[in-house]
């Protein structure tokens, strides 16, 4: 057995969407990063371990890195397999510059002085290996808050009491239950009949009576995908987990027994593919920072000064007796985004610390929006280019909230991170420049809002051979060239499918790069090519040049199908 040191700027322990969102948003602005995940796989939630959907807001689809995610994974994964999600999600850390990663790596100890970390210490199963890490800068995104609790932040767990928030959706009486855990399952149908023999240990549901109410196990339902498998809220969902999951075997086995075997299901030729054995979690610790976001704020649609990140799921309360419950969720409707603050992602009293994910400062009712996973990814990204400004200022987390936050927000924007009321700042050699096309209407190229909003479209509209061209007056010096395409964000609603599939019938439809997208484009500098795409799938493609010119065009080469494509933005600096 060995033990090896590493030193870094920036710490994250936990691999799902938010951490490797923290890790890869350091990492890309030069920040010396590492990061702990205690499993074989990265994604956490959204992982081939557990298969969950990554949801967000269902009006206004995330964008960032999460985006860029998803639309690898659509050019990608032509069958929609896990395998390959997964990988694709190993490769965006794996291989991402100034960023070490360790997976089966689990955090068990945590060096402090004077209210900071100093160093973790992980156990690498695999290599029987200790690793000590010492940063500047930690972030817990592990989800329980393991690193947090061990290096002493405060946290809570449970529901909060009415009257602690004025929460009118929170119990009369504060206790420690939770939203529960899940192991789901996932069946596919074939061209010959299936038999299915359950395992003596399986729950016996001999007919509709025998199950709880409102929990449809229609296979024909078109996203199913049995998220009300769930135990556990009503105990402890740490240190229980094992005994959960225990019961959630033999429920959820349960279940497609009867869906096989008891009634009428026309499941004659469906087989069970997956069974999960790693339950996900929906909440456990949740630590304390300078703010703790309720009911009030996601409700009215705040907009703090502060935020980095926003939501917009409904308010999803989970009974806590999950499977058992009559009602198995409380399902609120948000129809406005609200915006996530800085102060509600780092501890109020461990000086160098972040965290994101389900994790953050939260009541217990707000986490039941603030938890799903495109949020999640948002709030590491946000925490990620938190560290990145916090290390180049040389301050600490709060220090860089109440100083630094414009900076933050910028970069964000920049970086295709969609804050809701903000408007992306143009470079002034663009904002001074005549911007020109082809066919007219470029100007909104600089307007700084990169999406469809509000019923404005904000995008230039251009086919094969179209141009939109700034003529800078003078030569002046470039590095930099930024485009966002349209991926369609509109594409989310209503559950529309860019998410993994869950019951796979015999037609399910292949993957492939939305049809929105421009697919080939070119660059010019002064009438010279300096830059050519033939398969772009990507929504944000930022471009190194290094070029002076008086004049830069962008010309659009090929779209997929016919007609004009949008693009919402194109400036250079």
């Amino acid at each position: 057995m060995k033990t090896i040191r590493h030193r870094v700027q920036f710490c994250v322990v936990g691999g799902g969407l938010a951490g490797i969102c923290a890790a890869i948003a350091a990492a890309r602005h030069g920040v010396r990063t590492l990061i702990v995940q205690d499993r074989p796989v990265f994604g956490g939630n959204a992982s081939s371990e557990i298969r969950m959907w990554v949801c967000g807001s269902p009006h206004h689809l995330e964008t960032g890195l999460v985006e860029e995610f998803r639309l690898e994974n659509l050019y990608r994964n032509n069958y929609p397999c896990y395998s390959i999600w997964d990988s694709i999600l190993f490769e965006k850390v794996r291989f991402q510059e100034n960023l070490t990663s360790l997976l089966n790596a689990s955090c068990r100890a945590a060096t402090v002085e004077a209210e900071r970390i100093r160093a973790i210490e992980a156990w690498q199963m695999t290599t029987e290996t200790t690793h000590i890490v010492e940063a500047d800068l930690f972030a817990d995104c592990s989800g329980d808050g393991i690193m947090a609790e061990l290096a002493g932040a405060e946290y809570r767990i449970g529901r909060e009491a009415k009257r602690e928030f004025g929460e009118s959706l929170a119990p009369d009486e504060a206790d420690r239950l939770t939203m529960g855990l899940s192991c789901l399952i996932q069946a596919r149908e074939t061209d010959r009949p299936q038999k299915f023999i359950p395992p003596k240990w399986a729950h016996v549901y001999p007919d509709e009576a025998s199950l709880p109410p409102n929990r449809d196990h229609d296979l024909d339902a078109p996203f199913q995908n049995y998220w009300y498998l769930e135990l556990g809220g009503d105990r402890d969902s740490i240190g229980d987990a094992e005994s959960v999951r225990d019961e959630l075997l033999k429920t959820a086995l349960g279940l497609w027994d009867h869906i096989k075997n008891h009634g009428d299901h026309h499941a004659e030729n469906w087989a069970l593919d997956w069974i999960g054995f790693l339950p996900g979690k929906r909440e456990s610790r949740r630590l304390i920072g300078d703010y703790v976001l309720t009911e009030k704020e996601i409700r009215a649609g705040v907009l703090p000064e502060d935020m980095v990140a926003y939501g917009g799921w409904p308010i999803d309360d989970h009974h806590p007796e999950g499977f058992y419950s009559e009602f198995p969720n409380r399902n609120i409707i948000i129809d406005k985004p609200y915006g996530i603050p800085l102060r509600c992602l780092y501890s109020r009293n461990v000086g160098n610390l972040f965290f994101a994910g389900r994790n953050i400062s939260c009541s217990h009712v707000a986490i039941s929006s603030t938890r799903v996973m495109a949020t999640c990814a948002c709030l590491g990204q946000a925490v990620g280019t938190a560290a990145f400004h916090a290390l180049q200022s040389g301050l600490d987390p709060r220090e860089c909230c109440r100083e630094r936050i414009g900076d933050i927000q910028r970069t964000l924007l920049d970086d295709d991170c969609f804050l809701p009321g903000r408007v992306r700042e143009i470079p002034e050699v663009c904002r001074s420049a005549r911007l020109d096309s082809s066919n007219g209407g470029a100007e909104v190229l600089r307007n700084g809002i990169d999406r469809e909003l509000a019923g404005a479209v904000n995008a230039w509209e251009g086919g094969e051979n179209d141009w939109a061209e700034y003529d800078f007056g003078t030569p002046r010096r470039l590095g930099e060239v930024r485009l966002v395409f349209d991926s369609r964000l509109t594409r989310n609603r209503g559950n529309g499918h860019l998410n993994m599939i869950f019951n796979r019938p015999l037609d399910t439809p292949n993957y492939d790069v939305d049809p929105a997208l421009v697919k080939a484009f070119h660059l010019e500098a002064d009438g010279v090519t300096i830059f050519r795409e033939t398969n772009n799938y990507q929504r944000l493609v930022k471009i190194p040049v290094s070029v002076t010119a008086a004049k830069l065009r962008l010309v659009i080469d090929e779209v997929r199908g016919e007609g004009k494509r949008r693009v919402f933005a194109f400036d250079a600096r």
